[in-house]
């Protein structure tokens, strides 16, 4: 089965430019290859054939990189003109979606989720949105996230120190027909706008996944993603 995914790749990536200046996040080099080499890889291993993806700061280096370096998997572009937020990038990207099905990634996060056990898991669920969930143990970086016992998402909790729990992977399944009848304006936050008040409807559902994850975002975690993807 073939798949579609939109990459969002259009933020600033201020925490990273100590240590890479002039560059978007996912084209932040590991090894001899970007961040985004890796990315399409592993989403050509999960049988994606048609990535998106949304741009912003720096757009031409991504475009110029994807025109120039063999793909594994067609790619698409939607560059926004101006800043859109999370949310907004997403749906300047849906215009490009041939399906209804849709799956979102971080451009700057690698969780080595199985696509295919998510897809199950949001059809069986009927979810209007299927999070990717990882589990961690002593953080406070990232906030939390509430499950009940059918793993429906109950509570996106605040970044505080957590012993253990569940954060947000940054993979999402969804529909393009779902997002569009949402009524949502140009510019937005996806969390703010549609995660966190989908707690009230009911409809969000948390996939646990307890496999590889990294966020390159800060140079610290940048430093631990060159050592473990380029020997992968």
């Amino acid at each position: 089965m073939s798949r579609e995914c939109i990459i969002l790749a259009g933020g600033l990536g201020t925490r990273l430019r100590t240590v890479v200046a002039d560059k978007p996040k996912c084209m932040a080099p590991i090894g001899d290859q970007p961040f985004l080499y890796y990315l399409l890889q592993y989403l050509h291993q999960q049988n994606v054939s048609h990535a998106i993806l949304s741009l912003g700061y720096l757009s031409e280096q991504v475009i110029d990189w994807c025109q120039n370096n063999p793909l594994p998997l067609r790619v698409s572009f939607s560059v926004e003109e101006t800043p859109l937020g999370t949310g907004g990038g997403i749906m300047h990207a849906l215009s490009q979606v041939e399906g209804d099905l849709v799956f979102i990634v971080n451009g700057d996060t690698y969780f080595d989720v199985a696509f295919n056990e998510l897809e199950k898991f949001h059809i069986g669920h009927h979810a209007a949105i299927s999070l990717a969930l990882k589990p961690m143990q002593q953080f406070e970086r990232y906030g939390s996230i509430g499950l009940n016992a059918e793993q429906q998402i109950i509570a996106f909790k605040e970044k505080q120190y957590c012993e253990e729990g569940l954060i947000n992977g940054g993979i999402y399944l969804t529909s393009t027909s779902y997002l569009k009848n949402q009524g949502l304006p140009t510019s937005f936050s996806f969390e703010k706008e549609v995660l966190e008040p989908g707690v009230a409807k009911g409809n969000l559902y948390g996939y646990i996944s307890d496999t590889y994850f990294i966020d390159i975002g800060i140079p610290s975690d940048y430093e631990a993603a060159k050592n473990v993807l380029v020997s992968s």
